[in-house]
């Protein structure tokens, strides 16, 4: 499996299947085709341009029922669920966050935020989806045992790199792929002492990717 940060929280996970994730970038086009579609929350810098692709978009109810009024496939879950698609597995994870439809006038309700669970060619992928830290993470990384996790540490809308830190702590990945900061000033950070403090201190390895860049996990 391929994992191909795209910017901010966007992020393909290629094996057999194409899967991306949160379809937002601040500059330039996603040039991918997807498989399959899954959006966290609400949040206009994270279903981005989801609705633009005609494949299943995987997301929680509200939103679902909003992409499918403008003519998307959709494949609705809430929290704490397990559904399959195209034989990969999408459980649905608590995230501490608002969401909100951002480009219907003054903007509607987007359901829970969320993180998801996924499970493609015998690998498990944490996407932990805009949060801040809570302490069931912990049961999370008990339950499914990511292989790797992909952890926000913008600070201010999300946890910072100390939170992140204690995250990927409770999470156990052996993979720690940091996301969503640097996009934009208020979310600015050091990602080299996050990665230090982890890579130091724990059995955890910190992949720092940078847009564009690739991570393959070995199948």
């Amino acid at each position: 499996m391929k994992i191909t940060y795209l910017g901010h929280a966007c992020v393909v996970l290629q094996g057999s299947k194409c899967i991306l994730i949160d379809p937002f970038i601040p500059d330039g086009e996603i040039r991918v085709t997807p498989d399959l579609v899954a959006v966290t929350h609400a949040h206009a810098d994270h279903m981005g341009i989801a609705a633009s692709y005609a494949v299943p978009i995987i997301t929680n109810n509200e939103i679902a029922h909003y992409l499918r009024g403008k003519g998307c496939i959709t494949e609705a879950m809430n929290i704490g669920g397990t559904i399959v698609v195209d034989g990969i597995s999408f459980t649905m994870t608590q995230a501490i966050h608002s969401s909100w439809i951002e480009d219907e006038g003054i903007g509607m309700y987007g359901g829970s935020a969320a993180g998801f669970v996924i499970r493609m060619d015998g690998k498990t992928i944490y996407h932990v989806g805009d949060t801040g830290l809570f302490s069931d993470m912990r049961l999370i990384g008990e339950l499914y045992h990511p292989d790797v996790a992909l952890i926000p540490i913008g600070g201010r809308f999300t946890m910072g790199p100390r939170e992140g830190m204690m995250a990927a702590e409770f999470i156990g990945a052996p993979i720690v792929i940091p996301i969503h900061y640097n996009t934009f000033d208020k979310i600015r950070q050091d990602v080299s002492e996050f990665a230090r403090a982890i890579n130091e201190t724990t059995d955890m390895k910190t992949v720092i990717l940078e847009p564009g860049m690739e991570y393959k996990i070995k199948i």
